[in-house]
């Protein structure tokens, strides 16, 4: 990575349709010298039109928007800016819109209750690659998985992973960024980047949060692998 991508701030988007949950997240983003906010909707609409023209690097949404709900929302601007991380930032946990979100693509998953540092945290996760879920939702990832273990024979050898593929999907699961998955396997970079593209072609996916969902249904990983 060249310094200057290493210094490029991470370029956020909020879309949210009260105005005050925008300008709080504004004012806490605004204080991190890391981080950019580029633009703000009020409804779903407005956010997808955003997202394609400024491709963020994070997009912060919630659910339940005028026009087009955050699940529409992330269906339709993963294939027009796929770079975008979307974490959604919402007051509801219950399991219809958690598992749609997150099979369309989100790569976070926080509730609104959650203290001010952990959201900040959750933004630089998700630009890194690292998949954030609140822990209540964590919870229902883990109890919908365990509950779809009944896959049809040919689910697993369609999605055969290499052992050096399942290394770097325990490692990604356990929050480890793309460097530090490299180091502890003594790989380069590169390599893990490749491991990585692999694993979302055999299972489908986009997104690290994608890839760490499907095999939790497969049985690939269990609680204590993202935890």
């Amino acid at each position: 990575m060249s310094a200057t991508n290493r210094n490029r701030k991470i370029r956020i988007i909020i879309a949210d349709d009260h105005a005050v949950v925008r300008e709080g997240t504004r004012t806490l983003l605004e204080r991190e010298k890391d981080m950019e906010l580029v633009g703000e909707a009020e409804d779903g609409e407005k956010a997808v039109h955003l997202i394609e023209i400024t491709k963020p690097d994070v997009a912060i949404l919630d659910i339940n928007m005028p026009g087009l709900n955050g699940i529409e929302v992330t269906r339709c601007v993963k294939p027009l800016s796929p770079q975008t991380a979307i974490l959604i930032l919402t007051a509801y946990d219950n399991d219809e819109y958690i598992f749609a979100l997150l099979e369309a693509g989100a790569a976070g998953y926080l509730l609104k209750d959650a203290p001010s540092h952990e959201l900040v945290a959750a933004v630089r996760s998700v630009h890194s690659g690292k998949p954030v879920l609140h822990t209540s939702v964590t919870r229902k990832v883990i109890q919908r998985a365990l509950t779809k273990l009944d896959k049809t024979p040919g689910d697993e050898v369609d999605a055969e992973l290499s052992n050096r593929e399942r290394e770097v999907l325990h490692l990604a699961a356990k929050g480890l960024a793309n460097k530090e998955i490299a180091d502890t396997l003594h790989i380069s970079v590169r390599t893990v980047h490749r491991h990585l593209n692999m694993i979302f072609n055999k299972l489908g996916v986009g997104s690290r949060t994608e890839a760490i969902f499907q095999s939790v249904k497969r049985g690939w990983l269990s609680f204590k692998d993202i935890t």
